[in-house]
Protein backbone atom coordinates (compact mmCIF):
# COMPACT_ATOMS: atom_id res chain seq x y z
CA UNK A 1 0.00 0.00 0.00
CA UNK A 2 2.75 2.81 0.87
CA UNK A 3 4.55 1.63 -2.32
CA UNK A 4 1.58 2.03 -4.29
CA UNK A 5 0.70 5.75 -2.75
CA UNK A 6 4.32 6.36 -3.03
CA UNK A 7 4.49 5.53 -6.94
CA UNK A 8 1.52 7.73 -7.38
CA UNK A 9 3.32 10.19 -5.37
CA UNK A 10 5.95 10.23 -7.90
CA UNK A 11 3.45 10.09 -10.82
CA UNK A 12 1.38 13.30 -9.62
CA UNK A 13 4.66 15.34 -9.17
CA UNK A 14 6.00 14.65 -12.46
CA UNK A 15 2.25 15.29 -13.79
CA UNK A 16 3.04 18.86 -12.48
CA UNK A 17 6.27 19.48 -13.32
CA UNK A 18 5.39 18.48 -17.45
CA UNK A 19 2.10 20.70 -16.94
CA UNK A 20 4.26 23.79 -15.48
CA UNK A 21 6.76 23.27 -18.56
CA UNK A 22 3.84 23.25 -21.14
CA UNK A 23 2.56 26.27 -19.20
CA UNK A 24 5.67 28.06 -20.04
CA UNK A 25 6.49 27.13 -22.94
CA UNK A 26 2.59 28.07 -24.11
CA UNK A 27 3.49 31.43 -22.43
CA UNK A 28 7.03 32.26 -23.32
CA UNK A 29 8.20 29.79 -26.45
CA UNK A 30 10.88 27.14 -26.08
CA UNK A 31 13.56 29.55 -24.40
CA UNK A 32 12.15 29.11 -20.36
CA UNK A 33 12.00 25.25 -21.12
CA UNK A 34 15.38 25.42 -22.36
CA UNK A 35 16.70 26.87 -19.81
CA UNK A 36 14.61 24.95 -17.06
CA UNK A 37 16.53 21.65 -18.81
CA UNK A 38 20.01 22.85 -18.88
CA UNK A 39 19.26 23.97 -15.19
CA UNK A 40 18.25 20.88 -14.50
CA UNK A 41 21.39 19.15 -16.18
CA UNK A 42 23.43 20.64 -13.44
CA UNK A 43 21.88 18.90 -10.86
CA UNK A 44 24.25 16.06 -8.92
CA UNK A 45 20.83 13.67 -8.55
CA UNK A 46 20.51 13.27 -12.53
CA UNK A 47 24.15 12.62 -12.46
CA UNK A 48 23.60 10.57 -9.83
CA UNK A 49 20.91 8.45 -11.58
CA UNK A 50 23.02 7.76 -14.84
CA UNK A 51 25.96 6.81 -13.12
CA UNK A 52 23.81 4.05 -10.81
CA UNK A 53 24.44 1.34 -13.62
CA UNK A 54 27.98 1.87 -14.75
CA UNK A 55 31.59 0.58 -13.99
CA UNK A 56 33.41 3.61 -13.27
CA UNK A 57 36.94 1.71 -12.90
CA UNK A 58 38.74 4.16 -15.11
CA UNK A 59 35.88 7.07 -14.60
CA UNK A 60 33.01 8.27 -16.57
CA UNK A 61 33.48 7.47 -20.13
CA UNK A 62 31.40 7.44 -23.57
CA UNK A 63 33.20 7.58 -26.44
CA UNK A 64 36.42 4.81 -25.79
CA UNK A 65 35.93 0.98 -26.74
CA UNK A 66 39.34 0.17 -25.23
CA UNK A 67 41.91 1.30 -22.85
CA UNK A 68 45.18 0.49 -22.73
CA UNK A 69 47.14 0.59 -19.20
CA UNK A 70 51.15 0.70 -19.38
CA UNK A 71 52.13 0.30 -15.74
CA UNK A 72 55.87 1.16 -15.62
CA UNK A 73 56.46 0.02 -12.03
CA UNK A 74 55.66 -4.01 -13.80
CA UNK A 75 57.00 -3.29 -17.33
CA UNK A 76 53.14 -4.39 -18.94
CA UNK A 77 50.82 -3.03 -21.25
CA UNK A 78 47.26 -4.40 -20.51
CA UNK A 79 44.58 -3.96 -22.98
CA UNK A 80 40.72 -3.83 -21.73
CA UNK A 81 37.55 -3.80 -23.79
CA UNK A 82 34.04 -2.70 -23.28
CA UNK A 83 31.82 -5.45 -22.92
CA UNK A 84 27.56 -5.62 -23.62
CA UNK A 85 27.29 -4.46 -20.02
CA UNK A 86 29.67 -1.01 -20.13
CA UNK A 87 32.43 -2.53 -18.09
CA UNK A 88 35.91 -2.84 -19.35
CA UNK A 89 37.02 -6.36 -19.15
CA UNK A 90 40.84 -7.09 -19.20
CA UNK A 91 41.81 -8.84 -22.69
CA UNK A 92 45.20 -9.33 -22.85
CA UNK A 93 48.49 -8.10 -20.33
CA UNK A 94 51.80 -7.57 -22.36
CA UNK A 95 55.29 -7.19 -21.50
CA UNK A 96 56.77 -4.30 -22.22
CA UNK A 97 59.39 -2.19 -22.42
CA UNK A 98 59.30 1.30 -21.38
CA UNK A 99 62.57 4.35 -20.73
CA UNK A 100 65.44 3.82 -19.19
CA UNK A 101 65.23 6.41 -16.80
CA UNK A 102 62.32 6.19 -14.33
CA UNK A 103 60.13 8.56 -13.07
CA UNK A 104 58.01 11.07 -15.33
CA UNK A 105 58.99 12.71 -18.67
CA UNK A 106 60.21 16.36 -18.45
CA UNK A 107 61.68 17.25 -22.02
CA UNK A 108 63.20 15.95 -25.28
CA UNK A 109 66.13 12.72 -24.76
CA UNK A 110 65.52 12.62 -20.98
CA UNK A 111 64.91 8.67 -21.62
CA UNK A 112 61.91 8.65 -19.33
CA UNK A 113 58.48 7.33 -20.15
CA UNK A 114 55.80 10.21 -19.73
CA UNK A 115 52.85 9.85 -17.25
CA UNK A 116 49.30 10.76 -18.44
CA UNK A 117 45.94 9.83 -20.49
CA UNK A 118 47.06 10.13 -23.73
CA UNK A 119 45.29 9.02 -27.38
CA UNK A 120 46.60 7.35 -30.55
CA UNK A 121 46.67 9.87 -32.99
CA UNK A 122 47.79 7.61 -35.59
CA UNK A 123 49.15 4.34 -37.00
CA UNK A 124 52.54 4.19 -38.82
CA UNK A 125 53.27 0.69 -41.18
CA UNK A 126 56.69 1.89 -43.12
CA UNK A 127 59.19 2.39 -39.87
CA UNK A 128 63.10 1.50 -39.83
CA UNK A 129 63.15 -1.93 -39.06
CA UNK A 130 64.48 -1.26 -34.95
CA UNK A 131 60.79 -0.57 -34.07
CA UNK A 132 58.79 -3.60 -35.73
CA UNK A 133 56.49 -3.77 -37.97
CA UNK A 134 54.22 -0.56 -37.46
CA UNK A 135 53.95 1.40 -34.52
CA UNK A 136 51.29 3.87 -32.85
CA UNK A 137 51.66 7.68 -32.46
CA UNK A 138 50.59 9.11 -29.03
CA UNK A 139 49.44 12.40 -28.30
CA UNK A 140 52.60 13.11 -26.18
CA UNK A 141 52.48 16.35 -25.05
CA UNK A 142 48.88 16.60 -24.34
CA UNK A 143 47.56 20.13 -22.80
CA UNK A 144 48.00 19.22 -19.26
CA UNK A 145 51.83 18.44 -20.16
CA UNK A 146 52.36 21.50 -22.02
CA UNK A 147 50.69 23.59 -19.16
CA UNK A 148 53.76 22.09 -16.83
CA UNK A 149 56.66 22.79 -19.52
CA UNK A 150 57.14 19.24 -20.45
CA UNK A 151 58.02 18.92 -23.85
CA UNK A 152 59.75 16.39 -26.53
CA UNK A 153 57.52 14.28 -29.18
CA UNK A 154 57.63 10.97 -30.86
CA UNK A 155 56.61 8.82 -28.08
CA UNK A 156 54.93 5.71 -29.61
CA UNK A 157 53.90 2.23 -29.07
CA UNK A 158 56.15 -0.01 -31.41
CA UNK A 159 57.73 -3.27 -31.82
CA UNK A 160 61.20 -4.98 -31.44
CA UNK A 161 64.10 -4.78 -33.91
CA UNK A 162 63.38 -7.37 -37.04
CA UNK A 163 66.93 -7.46 -37.71
CA UNK A 164 69.14 -5.81 -34.95
CA UNK A 165 70.07 -6.48 -31.12
CA UNK A 166 68.32 -4.20 -28.67
CA UNK A 167 68.50 -3.04 -25.27
CA UNK A 168 66.42 -4.11 -22.28
CA UNK A 169 64.48 -0.32 -22.31
CA UNK A 170 63.52 2.47 -24.68
CA UNK A 171 64.27 5.79 -25.45
CA UNK A 172 60.80 6.76 -23.67
CA UNK A 173 58.41 4.89 -26.22
CA UNK A 174 56.49 1.16 -25.10
CA UNK A 175 57.95 -1.15 -26.62
CA UNK A 176 56.09 -4.87 -26.86
CA UNK A 177 57.10 -7.59 -29.36
CA UNK A 178 56.45 -7.89 -32.24
CA UNK A 179 53.41 -10.50 -32.63
CA UNK A 180 51.57 -9.55 -29.92
CA UNK A 181 51.71 -5.86 -31.69
CA UNK A 182 49.98 -6.84 -34.84
CA UNK A 183 47.25 -8.69 -32.41
CA UNK A 184 46.82 -5.56 -30.30
CA UNK A 185 46.67 -3.76 -33.95
CA UNK A 186 43.51 -6.18 -34.72
CA UNK A 187 42.14 -5.55 -31.44
CA UNK A 188 41.51 -1.64 -31.15
CA UNK A 189 40.65 1.18 -33.63
CA UNK A 190 42.62 3.85 -32.63
CA UNK A 191 40.04 6.09 -32.64
CA UNK A 192 38.07 4.73 -29.48
CA UNK A 193 40.97 4.31 -27.83
CA UNK A 194 42.08 5.81 -24.05
CA UNK A 195 46.16 5.00 -23.50
CA UNK A 196 47.37 5.78 -19.66
CA UNK A 197 50.21 5.53 -18.43
CA UNK A 198 50.84 5.33 -14.90
CA UNK A 199 54.08 4.73 -12.62
CA UNK A 200 52.78 1.93 -10.49
CA UNK A 201 49.78 -0.75 -10.51
CA UNK A 202 47.47 1.05 -8.22
CA UNK A 203 45.23 3.30 -10.61
CA UNK A 204 43.58 6.77 -9.31
CA UNK A 205 39.92 5.61 -9.35
CA UNK A 206 37.44 8.23 -9.01
CA UNK A 207 34.20 7.05 -7.16
CA UNK A 208 30.68 7.80 -8.66
CA UNK A 209 29.78 10.60 -6.30
CA UNK A 210 33.11 12.11 -7.23
CA UNK A 211 32.10 11.69 -11.01
CA UNK A 212 28.64 12.67 -10.14
CA UNK A 213 29.49 15.81 -8.73
CA UNK A 214 32.44 16.82 -11.32
CA UNK A 215 29.70 16.26 -13.91
CA UNK A 216 27.59 19.03 -12.47
CA UNK A 217 29.93 21.44 -12.20
CA UNK A 218 30.80 20.78 -15.87
CA UNK A 219 27.16 21.53 -16.71
CA UNK A 220 26.83 24.62 -14.26
CA UNK A 221 30.09 26.02 -15.81
CA UNK A 222 28.08 25.31 -19.69
CA UNK A 223 25.26 27.11 -17.85
CA UNK A 224 26.62 30.15 -17.10
CA UNK A 225 28.61 30.21 -20.26
CA UNK A 226 25.09 30.01 -22.34
CA UNK A 227 23.43 32.50 -19.93
CA UNK A 228 25.93 35.13 -19.89
CA UNK A 229 26.92 35.11 -16.47
CA UNK A 230 30.33 35.55 -16.59
CA UNK A 231 31.07 36.44 -13.17
CA UNK A 232 30.17 32.31 -12.54
CA UNK A 233 31.75 31.14 -15.51
CA UNK A 234 35.32 32.48 -14.73
CA UNK A 235 35.16 31.68 -11.09
CA UNK A 236 35.42 27.86 -13.09
CA UNK A 237 39.12 29.31 -13.81
CA UNK A 238 42.18 28.63 -11.66
CA UNK A 239 44.22 31.83 -10.70
CA UNK A 240 46.99 29.29 -12.16
CA UNK A 241 45.46 29.17 -15.41
CA UNK A 242 46.98 29.19 -18.87
CA UNK A 243 45.29 28.33 -22.10
CA UNK A 244 46.62 25.92 -24.23
CA UNK A 245 48.17 28.52 -26.79
CA UNK A 246 49.94 30.03 -23.88
CA UNK A 247 47.61 33.15 -23.38
CA UNK A 248 47.31 34.11 -19.52
CA UNK A 249 44.66 34.21 -16.83
CA UNK A 250 44.85 37.84 -17.14
CA UNK A 251 44.36 38.24 -20.78
CA UNK A 252 41.81 35.45 -20.77
CA UNK A 253 39.90 37.09 -18.03
CA UNK A 254 39.42 40.54 -20.04
CA UNK A 255 39.52 38.47 -23.41
CA UNK A 256 36.35 36.82 -22.14
CA UNK A 257 34.48 39.25 -20.46
CA UNK A 258 34.88 40.83 -23.37
CA UNK A 259 33.07 38.51 -25.66
CA UNK A 260 30.26 38.31 -22.59
CA UNK A 261 29.30 42.16 -22.91
CA UNK A 262 28.16 41.38 -26.36
CA UNK A 263 25.02 39.43 -24.38
CA UNK A 264 24.60 37.15 -27.84
CA UNK A 265 22.28 34.03 -27.67
CA UNK A 266 24.20 30.59 -27.30
CA UNK A 267 23.45 26.82 -28.43
CA UNK A 268 26.20 24.51 -26.85
CA UNK A 269 25.82 20.91 -26.96
CA UNK A 270 28.50 18.32 -25.24
CA UNK A 271 28.89 14.88 -26.68
CA UNK A 272 31.21 12.01 -25.86
CA UNK A 273 32.17 13.09 -22.48
CA UNK A 274 34.95 11.46 -20.55
CA UNK A 275 36.44 12.12 -17.25
CA UNK A 276 39.39 10.19 -16.06
CA UNK A 277 41.40 10.52 -13.00
CA UNK A 278 44.89 11.88 -13.95
CA UNK A 279 47.91 9.33 -12.94
CA UNK A 280 49.40 10.14 -10.63
CA UNK A 281 48.48 13.55 -9.55
CA UNK A 282 46.07 14.18 -6.62
CA UNK A 283 42.69 15.43 -7.54
CA UNK A 284 43.53 16.48 -11.09
CA UNK A 285 41.21 15.11 -13.67
CA UNK A 286 40.89 15.07 -17.66
CA UNK A 287 37.83 16.11 -19.09
CA UNK A 288 37.46 15.20 -22.63
CA UNK A 289 34.48 15.79 -24.72
CA UNK A 290 32.80 17.33 -28.49
CA UNK A 291 31.47 20.25 -28.26
CA UNK A 292 29.39 21.93 -30.73
CA UNK A 293 29.12 25.82 -30.25
CA UNK A 294 26.76 28.23 -32.14
CA UNK A 295 26.13 31.94 -31.42
CA UNK A 296 25.24 35.08 -33.99
CA UNK A 297 29.40 35.79 -34.34
CA UNK A 298 30.84 32.27 -33.83
CA UNK A 299 30.53 28.40 -35.12
CA UNK A 300 32.65 25.67 -33.69
CA UNK A 301 32.08 21.72 -33.54
CA UNK A 302 35.07 20.00 -32.67
CA UNK A 303 37.52 18.76 -29.68
CA UNK A 304 37.50 20.03 -26.25
CA UNK A 305 39.96 19.47 -23.74
CA UNK A 306 40.02 20.53 -20.18
CA UNK A 307 42.33 19.96 -16.97
CA UNK A 308 40.60 20.50 -13.98
CA UNK A 309 41.61 20.02 -10.37
CA UNK A 310 38.97 19.05 -7.76
CA UNK A 311 39.26 19.87 -4.46
CA UNK A 312 36.71 19.63 -1.31
CA UNK A 313 34.12 20.28 -4.02
CA UNK A 314 35.88 23.25 -5.77
CA UNK A 315 35.98 22.41 -9.24
CA UNK A 316 38.98 24.37 -11.02
CA UNK A 317 39.90 24.80 -14.19
CA UNK A 318 43.66 24.87 -15.05
CA UNK A 319 43.93 24.86 -18.96
CA UNK A 320 41.38 24.19 -21.46
CA UNK A 321 42.40 23.19 -25.48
Amino acid sequence: MLNRIFLLCILFSASLIANNILTDYRAHGIYNVQKYMDNELTRVEYWDTQLQELNTSFGYIESYTNILTCDKSDASLTLYIKDNNYSYKMQKKYNAYTGKIDGDKIKEGDLKTPIGVYNLTKKISKLDSFYGPLAFVTSYPNAYDRYRGKNGSGIWIHGLPVEQERDEYTKGCIAIDNSSLECLDKHIDIQKTLLIIKSQEKQNNANQETLASLLSHLYSWRYAWIYNDVDSYLNYYSPHFTRYDGMSYKRFIKYKKRIFKKREKKEIIFKNINIVPYPDANNVYKISFKEEYKSDSFKFRGDKVLIVEFNDGIFQILTEK
